[in-house]
């Protein structure tokens, strides 16, 4: 489980195709920190920690469904990606419950600067049995884009959008984010749940 607050964008440093899964190495500050078959969101997608060669980075496999789910098959070497290890049960929820399980992706359809801040617009693909799964976000509701807890703004029916502070925009890979770039999101888990309640 995580709370969506990014301990940081690190890079990707090699990348590796074997059959249908996807090894992904990434250098980052804590990398020494970690153990062999710990949990660590990358972009907001839980992944486990399978190579720790002592020199700073560490490795990763996806499989062919988290591909498919998410923008983790359109990295290359260089790209920052946002980090976050599992939450401690005895700290604060600063974020929002996450779960690291991304349901699908989006496209930044608009970026606008706004007094210092920027307000970011995604849409993403919608049926009436997704909505009925949850798959929706509500005004002032939480949302995890790229594995970053937001608040949502002007949803509709397919798009909603974000306002990104300086500090989010300059420590996660927000800063690279323009219109037309695919994004992960997690929809609420409690909004989920809610929904599925009322279905049934």
């Amino acid at each position: 489980m995580f709370s969506g607050i990014v301990e940081e964008a690190a890079k990707v440093v090699a990348i590796k195709r074997e059959g249908t899964n996807l090894h992904i190495t990434m250098s980052c500050s804590f990398a020494d920190e970690l153990t062999i078959d710990q949990s660590v969101a990358h972009n907001g997608v839980c992944l486990t920690v399978v190579a720790l060669p002592g020199d700073g980075t560490y490795t990763v496999t996806a499989i062919q469904e988290t591909l498919d789910r998410s923008n983790l098959g359109d990295l290359k070497i260089g790209d920052l990606v946002n980090l976050e290890r599992s939450m401690r049960m005895n700290g604060r929820l600063d974020g929002h419950i996450v779960q690291g399980h991304v349901d699908q992706k989006a496209e930044c359809i608009s970026l606008k600067e706004e007094d210092g801040s920027w307000r970011y617009t995604f849409r993403y693909e919608t049926t009436k049995e997704m909505m009925r799964k949850g798959y929706i976000t509500v005004d002032k509701g939480s949302v995890t884009v790229n594995g970053v807890s937001l608040t949502v703004c002007e949803p509709t029916d397919n798009t909603f959008s974000v306002a990104i502070i300086p500090y989010t925009h300059d420590n996660t890979n927000f800063c690279n984010i323009k219109p037309g770039s695919k994004v992960n999101i997690e929809f609420d888990i409690l909004g989920k749940y809610l929904a599925r309640l009322a279905s049934i």
